[in-house]
């Protein structure tokens, strides 16, 4: 086995393999062999095929798949022990090649293209001045988490009368012009109606103060002008809204109100675990420990890009774009088309030079 690296420039190279009948002869043979050992062939007992058939039979196949085999591993072989810095992965050079003959011929030329790394030399000094950024963690952003945490963690409470924030369960029944259920008119045992969501003041006001057991008699639509509400109240298809007319009655069966969590040693347990938080004061600290947290991870990450941005553009490595693209292409194909490829080779580009540095 032959292989010669002939440089195109700094950032290209072609290897070119020349492979004589003794670098895969032994290994063809001996496969052929092993396929006559095993060989069951009509009319021929297990191993006595002769071998000029199983010859016949396998040899091309078997030398096609035996030079492929020896191709690559040499190839990934020379680059390693010449230790070669490449981009992607080795591809065949795109030229016009005679078809191989395997019926005569004995050697065989093979070549790829690879893409070379370029070499860098890095001179950072004091005068490379990347600013890191570090948010402060005020009062008002802690007040906000803690705001989210008690929203989170509340719950709805039964209460007697409906206010302008009760949430109400019950039934809701179209009923006719003398506010008596229609027969076959739209029902649901389990609706759900937020007060505060009603958006006729009339009809809102007009459930405030009422009880569980009390019945409203009420326009739908103007309560709801939304159709995905109305769908949503009555389970039925948003597309049947539209035919819907005349009044219903609400039953209410429960009156809630979501209150808050309040800011206890039970809270504190909830969220940080048994009596890791045992104050406010030191509830407060822990929120203000994981937002400092947080914020220092977007700093790093802030950081991580100007220092992108500013080294790529200080040291302008040249890369085998045009290599790249190849490689691109070939390990992408369903993913881009060369214009799409075109479009995103910047950024890859961008990304793949930060790697290098």
């Amino acid at each position: 086995m032959n292989i010669v690296k002939e440089n195109i420039d700094a950032l290209n190279a072609t290897l070119k393999l020349h492979v004589t009948k003794e670098d895969y002869e032994e290994k063809v043979q001996n496969i052929l062999k092993d396929y006559r050992r095993k060989a069951n062939i009509p009319g021929f007992r297990p191993g006595k095929v002769p071998f000029g058939m199983i010859k016949k039979m396998y040899y091309k196949p078997v030398l096609a798949d035996e030079l492929n085999k020896l191709v690559i591993d040499s190839v990934f072989k020379f680059i390693y022990d010449e230790k070669l810095e490449i981009l992607g992965e080795p591809l065949p050079t795109e030229k016009e090649e005679d078809p191989i003959d395997f019926d005569n011929d004995t050697e065989f030329d093979f070549s790829f293209d690879i893409g070379l790394a370029p070499n860098i030399e890095l001179n950072i000094s004091k005068k490379d001045k990347i600013p890191y950024y570090k948010i402060k963690v005020d009062k008002d952003g802690i007040d906000k988490s803690v705001e989210n945490i008690i929203q989170r963690y509340g719950s709805f409470k039964s209460i007697d009368n409906v206010d302008e924030k009760s949430f109400l369960k019950g039934a809701v029944i179209q009923v006719d012009e003398n506010n008596t259920p229609l027969e076959e008119g739209l029902v649901n045992d389990e609706a759900s109606i937020s007060v505060a969501v009603i958006k006729d003041k009339a009809i809102q006001k007009n459930f405030i103060g009422k009880q569980k057991g009390d019945k409203i008699i009420f326009d739908l639509k103007k309560a709801f002008p939304n159709d995905t509400e109305i769908a949503a109240l009555l389970r039925i298809d948003k597309d049947n809204v539209a035919e819907i007319t005349g009044n219903f009655e609400y039953e209410i069966k429960e009156v809630t109100l979501f209150e808050k969590a309040e800011i206890n040693q039970e809270l504190f347990n909830k969220v940080y675990g048994e009596d890791t938080v045992k104050s406010e004061k030191e509830f407060r600290e822990k929120i203000s420990e994981e937002m400092a947290a947080m914020y220092k991870q977007d700093s790093d990450y802030k950081f991580n890009i100007d220092a992108k941005d500013q080294f790529v553009k200080k040291y302008k490595l040249q890369l085998p774009e045009e290599f790249l693209k190849r490689w691109l292409l070939k390990i992408n194909e369903n993913k881009y088309t060369e214009e799409s490829l075109n479009n995103e080779f910047p950024s890859f580009e961008k990304d793949l030079k930060w790697q290098l540095i």
